[in-house]
């Protein structure tokens, strides 16, 4: 029995639906990344960032690769950064009356260029 399609979008956003995972993917849209510096741009520990790591592999949204003792991630395709993109512009529009938070998606999208 397959899944309908609606079931399988909104098993792939409860993947999404985390911070660490979130950031990790705006992170990697830059490029590939090995783990020590992805730990150095999010404040969580270790364990916890090697646990978001495994879910967005296992769900083959990033991929790793082992350099000698340093495993690297990058995104595994390009619409997922699109994706990123997109949920800024989406919310960029939700939250205009919302100054602060705003400002910094703006400032957020001017990084990413």
């Amino acid at each position: 029995m397959s899944v309908p399609l609606y079931q399988a979008k909104a098993e792939f956003f409860r993947m999404l639906g985390h911070p660490v995972r979130i950031r990790v993917l705006e992170l990697l849209q830059d490029g590939p990344l090995p783990v020590r510096d992805l730990l150095a741009a999010i404040e969580v520990e270790p364990s916890g960032l090697s646990q978001q790591l495994a879910v967005l592999r296992r769900s083959g949204i990033v991929t790793s690769t082992r350099e000698g003792a340093t495993v690297v991630y990058e995104l595994a395709g390009g619409d997922v950064a699109d994706l990123m993109a997109a949920a800024r512009r989406i919310l960029t529009e939700m939250l205009s009356g919302r100054n602060e938070l705003l400002a910094e998606l703006r400032e957020a999208q001017v990084a990413a260029r």
